[in-house]
């Protein structure tokens, strides 16, 4: 394993401590693992909080700030976040209008934000919840009971996080959250494993000659191996599902070529380029795109696609300013 780290152990609490360094405008709660942001948005807006495992910067930590999350929990590499610290998150940032939980599908997460949810509902703060499920790869894995949340919880950040910079009602973000959830689809696929810190080895074995389709975040098996094929194949194998699954022709769209981590820039452009084809062949209009890493499976080489069918609205969203580490136009 060759990593830039101290010590396994330390990884999380070293990597907050640099981040606090690298961005002043947010505040580190080194005790609990929350991610704030350092000037509190104004009283009588709702809050909104994500989180959970690490080794997917810039998500989650990377996104709060003006127009996104207003905090964000790490939990250690890969694992959920404990509800204590949850709801460490929730109080900080309440302002009074309640609080949108943005949870990713995977058991742990679903179940600790949940008793987060319920102790801080013990406080008087009303907490909503969305459940991110986008992954069309597989209906069950060994993480969730249903599909898994991946790349559609970048766009349902940033669009809910305009919404409540606009200060919409807490019911309001909760339906507009749950519209985006279901007008969303992604998947993804692997050329090499990710190395946990802890573990010292790569996750799963990947030959040298294969590749994984439909991978999930963590290194969870995906659909099936298949030799390594030119970009333009690949491509097709990312786009096909989705739109198999989400009929977004005629319309917007919101598309995200995302890289898992140890994909250089060059080949995730190459990648955008047989992708857009492919939806633009398709009759998927794409409106807005981001093309880079956003939510990465540590050192995994890769890539995941995700579209989101929009409308004047979330296009209006997009693009309202937003100010943070991972994220930043219009200001």
């Amino acid at each position: 394993m060759k990593k830039l780290i101290n010590a396994p152990e330390d990884v999380l609490i070293e990597s907050l401590r640099g981040l606090s360094l690298a961005h002043p405008e947010l505040s580190v709660d080194f005790e609990n693992h929350v991610i704030t942001r350092a000037t509190p948005k104004e009283q009588g807006k709702v809050a909104v909080v994500s989180g959970g495992g690490s080794g997917h910067e810039p998500l989650h930590g990377g996104y709060v700030g003006h127009g996104m999350l207003d905090a964000a929990v790490a939990g250690e590499v890969f694992t959920s976040p404990t509800p204590d610290r949850v709801q460490a998150a929730t109080h900080a940032v309440d302002r009074g209008a309640g609080v949108l939980h943005i949870v990713k599908n995977y058991t742990g997460d679903v179940m600790n934000f949940e008793m987060a949810a319920e102790l801080a509902a013990a406080e008087g703060i009303e907490v909503g919840t969305v459940i991110v499920d986008d992954d069309v790869a597989v209906q069950d894995s060994l993480y969730t009971a249903g599909r898994r949340g991946v790349g559609l919880t970048v766009l349902l950040e940033k669009l809910v996080g305009a919404a409540a910079e606009e200060g919409r009602d807490l019911a309001s973000i909760v339906e507009l959250a749950t519209r985006i959830n279901g007008q969303g689809r992604s998947m993804g696929m692997a050329l090499t494993s990710c190395t946990v810190p802890a573990a010292g080895k790569p996750t799963f074995d990947l030959p040298e000659d294969q590749m994984e389709i439909g991978i999930g975040i963590h290194g969870e098996p995906g659909r099936h191996r298949e030799p390594i094929a030119p970009a333009k194949e690949i491509a097709r194998m990312l786009v096909e599902p989705i739109l198999g699954d989400l009929d977004a022709a005629g319309g917007p769209a919101i598309v995200m070529l995302n890289g898992m981590g140890g994909s250089p820039l060059i080949e995730l452009y190459l990648m955008y380029g047989e992708v857009a084809a492919l939806l633009e062949k398709a009759g998927v209009q794409i409106a807005r795109n981001l093309v880079g890493d956003y939510i990465t499976s540590l050192d995994m080489a890769g890539c995941s696609l995700t579209v989101l069918k929009a409308d004047d609205e979330l296009l209006r969203l997009w693009d309202a300013p937003v100010r943070t580490p991972g994220l930043r136009w219009g200001m």
